[in-house]
């Protein structure tokens, strides 16, 4: 037992189980084996350290077991009074147990009665659901030799190479032993998220799980205050969805949520890295600007009339959306109801948050001056002044191609303090098409307008068709797209190009704001040249969850 001297027998009360060693100073057991350990000592021995003696022990971590033979969470972390010099359990991946053909043949080290140097078990894991999402299933492999027995619970399941792969919990559905169930390790971690760190996950790199509980332990430690959802959300990417509220309960349970429910391995290493940024006290590196909370506003066409759209007002906190209202509505009455929306959003979104207004609108809605209605019927303040505003073309905000080719080409705008703006100049001859190739070629993120969206339509569909995350333009201007001489379309251009310098784009919907406001407060507002600026502003990452489709009345 020499490579196999991590089994260890516990005693409580009257109680006896089985247990196992899975660091210097921890070992594994049921919750029922020491339920008496509030008040009986926990005594542990180990029969292949002889030379240990018997250990005390005190229970550090309980799965929350309720005390019924079918409660969850029948785990319990013993820590023993001193580091053994043993080597601790190995792990299998999990689903080892049924791994091959043929499920492979499973040991368990128990003391049953009058065994007090253990017996060993030998079953087999039943393929399919876990019970309960709980449990999985074990049965005798041979129709003789020793069977689960009271003694056995606690005990590793391991494959015939010592990888653990569960540990028994319960003996089940027969009298003499033949059935019983186990606790899978990726089951045990939900109990336990420091058993994270120990087991292999298909999937994700070993040093960067063991890196993730590293800095876990440490911010717990050292009493770091973070939110537990957003590092998650974070983790998760723009595609992902938000977790279960009761999964990310405290910052271990994050963690496991991203280790064991969470594909692709750069979750593990996105949770990680922002939490280390939150320990070394630095911004988050894809953060040049604000973490943006929105309140979307979208509009679309009904169906029901050329004068008839659907309107929804959303808003968006701790990364999930929740709906203020919808209504198909003239296309009149749409700015008085967005107005009183807009206000109700506020109130779902967080203290601390920095608020968006997003207008995801039709591509014939683009030119909208949204940014100059009002605040509400009391306060004239233009909303784009009061408020970082931008809009969205809805039709790309619906396509997973464009969404998915935007976030990666915001990835590399995060790294870069500021981004070249492509000038589309008034007087150019450039075709559309060629325009498409130049903005692809480039990997434009900024895109400049000397002209308005109806100046030249197949000119603006180049860019709302590429993934460039950022167009501005002026809503007024040259009527036509090409002419002679100067306008002011290279005049607006002129001034965007030295009002970008050095601006990290995630900061653009700040930096506008500001602008219209210093616009609309000049002695000549309609003579500045910002007066009619209009941003497009496309970032898939502050829209987690999949937009869904508004609903229609004609449908």
């Amino acid at each position: 037992m020499s490579g196999f001297a991590w089994h260890a027998r516990i005693v409580c009360g009257n109680e006896i189980g089985a247990g196992f060693l899975v660091s210097a100073r921890h070992v594994l057991t049921c919750a029922h084996v020491v339920r008496a350990g509030g008040t009986g000592a926990v005594t542990v021995f180990f029969p292949g350290g002889r030379g240990l003696g018997q250990l005390s022990a005190t229970v550090a971590v309980h799965g929350g077991w309720a005390g019924g033979a079918a409660d969850p969470g029948d785990l319990a972390v013993l820590e023993l009074d001193r580091e053994v010099p043993l080597e601790p359990a190995e792990f299998a991946p999990p689903g080892a147990e049924l791994a091959g053909e043929h499920a492979p043949t499973l040991v368990a080290y128990g003391f049953p009665k009058g065994y007090d140097e253990g017996m060993l078990a030998r079953y087999h894991a039943v393929p399919g659901a876990l019970v309960s999402d709980e449990w999985r299933q074990l049965e005798a492999a041979t129709a003789h030799g020793q069977a689960l027995a009271p003694g056995f619970s606690g005990a590793a399941v391991h494959l015939a190479d010592g990888r653990v792969v569960g540990m028994v919990t319960t003996i089940a559905g027969s009298r003499d032993g033949r059935v019983g169930r186990m606790l899978p390790t990726q089951v045990m971690a939900r109990y336990w998220p420091g058993l994270g760190a120990l087991v292999p996950t298909p999937g994700h790199r070993r040093d960067e799980v063991r890196r993730l509980y590293a800095l876990v332990r440490r911010a717990v430690a050292e009493g770091v205050e973070c939110d537990p959802v957003r590092l998650v959300n974070h983790a998760v990417g723009p595609f992902g969805h938000p977790p279960p509220e009761d999964a990310v309960a405290s910052l271990e349970a994050a963690a496991g949520y991203v280790q064991w429910e969470v594909p692709g391995a750069e979750a593990v290493t996105r949770f990680a890295d922002r939490l280390q940024e939150v320990l070394d006290g630095t911004p988050p590196r894809s953060a040049a600007g604000p973490a943006w909370s929105p309140i979307v506003v979208e509009i679309e066409r009904s169906g029901a009339g050329a004068d008839q759209v659907t309107v929804e007002v959303s808003a968006y906190h701790d990364g999930q959306r929740r709906k203020v209202g919808s209504r198909r509505l003239r296309r009149s009455a749409v700015r008085a109801w967005v107005q009183g929306c807009i206000d109700d959003a506020f109130s779902q979104l967080a203290l601390d948050a920095q608020e968006l207004i997003t207008f995801v609108l039709p591509r014939e809605w683009l030119n909208e001056p949204v940014a100059r209605w009002e605040c509400g019927a009391d306060d004239s303040t233009p909303l784009g002044c009061a408020y970082p505003l931008v809009v969205v073309d809805r039709s790309r905000y619906r396509s997973g191609r464009l969404r998915r080719e935007l976030a990666k080409r915001w990835q590399k705008l995060d790294t870069s303090p500021g981004a070249r703006l492509h000038r589309v100049e008034c007087g150019g001859p450039e075709r559309p098409q060629s325009l498409r190739k130049r903005l692809r070629d480039d990997d434009a993120g900024l895109a400049g307008y000397a002209f308005p969206p109806d100046a030249a339509q197949p000119h603006f569909e180049a860019a709302l068709n590429s993934p460039v995350p950022v167009l501005l333009w002026p809503r007024t201007g040259c009527a036509g797209s090409r002419h002679d001489g100067p306008c002011s379309g290279t005049a607006f251009l002129d001034q965007l190009a030295d009002l970008l310098t050095g601006v990290p784009p995630a900061e653009l919907p700040g930096q506008v704001r500001a602008l219209r406001e210093t616009a609309d407060a000049d002695d000549d507002p309609d003579g500045h040249w910002a007066s009619g600026l209009q941003l497009l502003w496309d970032d898939p990452r502050c829209f987690p969850e999949p937009a869904a489709s508004l609903h229609s009345p004609v449908a």
